[in-house]
């Protein structure tokens, strides 16, 4: 949006005033932020519930006076644009603002955060605890509304349902060949591999039941999706995360296409041989820690939930 354009959404905002969906703070630069993260679990929560396309969080406007002081909490552009990282990063599931925007007015500068909605069936949690909102208020997630949030996929297969603007070139072709050998596989004693070799990648995909009629679903991008083609799906997170916690400390994110990142996933797992000698044997036996198979079919299940 352009600066006459938040101006518009300013003044709407401010006479709706504070609400459910919408929270007002003067904000200085010194402004925690674990509060932000807090209002983000509320608001994103509180979006979902009430069917709207996103909440507001808006800094530069005093809560009594309801007039634009201006605030100067994160004057440098990357700094405030950082903060998407750290709320995808706190977050669970993670999610972040759709976008941050900045308005210079007469009065100071004015910065709104536009946050979506928590996604079906997934409320949004900060360290470990749902917030809400009671008017203008922050308060814990009941149960109830906690409940209302995670029923509301109960009826639908979320993996099923369609992408409208998907294509085929939004798949990944490595991944698509990847899926058409394990199909060819899988079916061999009924389906010939030079028949799955004839087929066109549509037809491959519908005969997978991995795409309906030709229309892309969610399972076809989480699955064969490129990389870049992981905001189809969005507000949904579609990552892996490796991480190393001890002495040493590192993490890893795995994006789509999903069909090919769990291996490499489990590649970055340090899988160290054992010695173990049994008790009426001479020699030790060396096994892996962790066996691959199982570590798969735990991750593989994972994805299919």
């Amino acid at each position: 949006m352009d600066q006459n354009e938040l101006q518009i959404l300013l003044d709407k905002l401010i006479s709706t005033w504070e609400n459910e969906v919408i929270e007002f703070k003067q904000a200085g630069d010194g402004f925690s932020t674990s509060k932000i993260d807090k209002y983000f679990s509320a608001l994103s929560n509180e979006a979902n519930l009430r069917g709207i396309d996103s909440a507001w969080l808006v800094f530069g406007v005093d809560n009594k006076s309801r007039s634009v002081v201006g605030t100067d909490y994160h004057s440098d552009p990357e700094r405030l644009q950082g903060l998407k990282h750290q709320i995808s990063e706190s977050a669970e599931p993670s999610i972040s603002f759709r976008n941050i925007y900045e308005l210079d007015t007469d009065n100071g500068r004015v910065i709104l955060f536009q946050i979506p909605p928590a996604p079906r069936g997934m409320p949004i949690a900060w360290q470990g605890h749902y917030y809400a909102r009671a008017g203008e208020s922050l308060t814990s997630l009941g149960l109830d509304k906690q409940d209302e949030i995670r029923q509301q996929t109960m009826a639908t297969d979320w993996s099923a349902q369609i992408i409208p603007n998907a294509t085929v070139n939004d798949l990944d072709p490595s991944a698509i060949q990847k899926a058409r050998e394990a199909f060819t596989l899988k079916h061999a004693n009924r389906i010939s591999t030079d028949e799955v070799a004839e087929w066109s990648d549509s037809i491959f995909l519908d005969r997978a039941k991995i795409t309906q009629g030709g229309k892309i679903t969610r399972t076809a991008v989480l699955l064969l999706g490129k990389a870049e083609s992981a905001y189809l799906l969005s507000p949904h997170p579609a990552q892996m995360t490796w991480k190393l916690v001890g002495a040493e400390q590192a993490y890893e994110h795995f994006s789509l296409p999903f069909m090919l990142n769990t291996t490499s996933l489990y590649q970055r797992i340090r899988n160290i041989q054992l010695r173990l000698l049994p008790l009426d044997e001479l020699l030790p036996h060396e096994i892996s820690k962790y066996d691959q198979e199982i570590v798969l079919e735990a991750l593989h299940n994972c994805i299919a939930h």
